[in-house]
């Protein structure tokens, strides 16, 4: 397909998806509103509870329908000037007013399946996570609440992730988990350079736009996710496969191997997978 022509189906979709969400927030008001009719006439609690609960739910579809349109005007300008292809999480940073911002699912066990960042110190901030098994978007998920750290905080909370962070030039981190329907999807983090506390105020908000954008898409289905901008680690887990074949181990210990390698050369776990996928590396 010509990049021209793909480019123009990114914003139509983005922009589909953009109307959906606010006719699903308008619908969502239009239920809240007969609710508070209701409260109006009887003073029933039940349904003050519930227009309450509808007109959260409008404000969330409201703020996905304006990701996607942030994402759909950043599409457009690239068709215009060029340059990278833009990522849906670098609008998600902008929503939150910080520099940088990732997305991270993970499965029942807590361990991180997928990753979508806004940018590289911020993707580099989830590898490490992945490597070293610690840092606070591992402790959200593990305890459903969120966690915030900067400056030397870090490094006593975590003294594997602390120090490294601080070398890819962050220096703050806030982190909320992600679920739907009772079940955890993963969490958003966002990421500031200044050694202070960052406003988190707009976190949970976008916190809750990312998910309804993730569920109305189909996440996990197909390569459109977020737009293309979801890793799912592929590569990684085939490497994994290779290593238990060729040691003769278990998965668990080939990952643990594979991470530990990856650490030592300080480069980025997916470039390691593919050169031993390509038969370029072993580790025997």
């Amino acid at each position: 397909m010509e990049p021209r022509q793909r480019t123009a189906q990114l914003a139509a979709l983005a922009r589909r998806r953009a109307e959906s969400a606010r006719l699903r927030g308008e619908n969502a008001d239009k239920i809240a509103d007969r609710y508070e009719r209701l409260v109006a006439l009887t003073g029933d609690q039940e349904a003050a509870h519930l227009a309450a609960l509808h007109h959260s739910s409008a404000q969330r579809h409201y703020a996905s329908a304006a990701l996607q349109e942030t994402y759909a005007r950043r599409v457009l300008n690239w068709q215009r000037q060029g340059g990278d292809r833009p990522r849906f999480m670098t609008g998600v940073a902008e929503a939150c007013g910080t520099p940088s911002a990732a997305l991270s699912l993970h499965a029942a066990d807590h361990g991180q399946l997928a990753v979508a960042a806004s940018d590289e110190a911020s993707r580099t901030a989830q590898d490490l996570e992945f490597l070293l098994g610690e840092g606070p978007t591992w402790e959200a998920v593990a305890t459903a609440a969120p966690v915030s750290a900067c400056g030397a905080e870090l490094s006593w909370r975590w003294p594997g992730y602390g120090p490294q962070l601080a070398l890819v030039g962050l220096q703050t981190v806030s982190v909320i988990p992600i679920s739907a329907q009772g079940g955890s999807l993963g969490a958003l983090a966002v990421f500031g350079t200044r050694a202070e506390p960052l406003d988190s105020s707009a976190l949970a908000p976008v916190a809750d736009a990312l998910t309804c954008s993730l569920l109305d898409a189909g996440a996990g289905v197909g390569d459109d996710d977020l737009y293309g901008g979801i890793d799912h680690r592929a590569v990684v887990h085939q490497a994994t496969g290779i290593v238990a074949v060729r040691l003769g181990c278990s998965v668990e210990d080939a990952l643990s191997l594979i991470k530990a390698r990856a650490f030592a050369e300080d480069g980025p776990l997916d470039t390691l997978a593919r050169r031993i996928v390509q038969g370029e590396l072993s580790l025997e």
